[in-house]
């Protein structure tokens, strides 16, 4: 039996969430997006709504949210603006406390180290430079992974990505919990496994590596 979810997606218009969009409504799902200019989506589909918003607007994300039981958060930080990962999942999951939400599923780079992490040499030098290059964002990553720490009553997933390519499905994704298992992933991958999680506890309060 396929649950009739709401889901509330913030980034989709990305890389990836506009897969997920995509792979939400073929799954059953109602879905509700917000899109900072409606005007720009390629590819509209009747079956997603459009709330119209900025992911830095409280109420925005509030009417976005509104009915929901599922949130998925692929937010991508623009290059030239100050990082706000940790900002934006702090207010999204107040908010999700306050309509009685409990699904979060977020997206952040496989260079996260976190408590019992066993990451390889490569991967220890790749997540070493990624501090020392993007030190504020890695930082507000990390800021981020104890803001989701502390709501616990959320059953909250958040997903450890390698570098992502545009592609189809490959289908041989590969998962671990302490330390990534490849250097890439399609994006259409990503946006399966992420829908997969919706209904799947195994990996709520962890942050699961995927790769292909």
């Amino acid at each position: 039996m396929v649950h009739t979810y709401k889901v509330a997606l913030i980034g989709g218009t990305g890389k990836v969430g506009r897969y997920i969009a995509s792979k939400a409504v073929e799954k059953g799902y109602q879905v509700r997006m917000l899109v900072r200019n409606p005007e720009k989506v390629i590819g509209k589909d009747s079956r997603i709504e459009i709330v119209k918003g900025n992911v830095k607007n409280v109420e925005d994300i509030r009417k976005l949210l509104k009915d929901c039981q599922v949130v998925i958060n692929t937010f991508g930080q623009p290059i030239k603006e100050k990082a706000m990962y940790s900002s934006i999942t702090k207010n999204i999951l107040e908010l999700m406390t306050d309509l009685h939400i409990d699904r979060y599923i977020g997206v952040t780079g496989g260079s996260l180290t976190i408590t019992g992490d066993h990451k390889s040499m490569l991967n220890k030098m790749g997540a070493k430079l990624f501090e020392i290059m993007y030190s504020n964002m890695m930082v507000d990553k990390k800021k981020e992974w104890h803001i989701l720490n502390d709501h616990p009553h959320i059953q909250w997933t958040l997903v450890r990505l390698p570098f992502i390519v545009d592609g189809a499905e490959r289908g041989n994704l590969k998962e671990h919990l302490t330390d990534m298992p490849g250097t890439k992933i399609t994006n259409q991958d990503i946006a399966t496994f992420i829908i997969h999680q919706i209904d799947n506890i195994n990996y709520v309060h962890k942050a699961p590596f995927i790769a292909n």
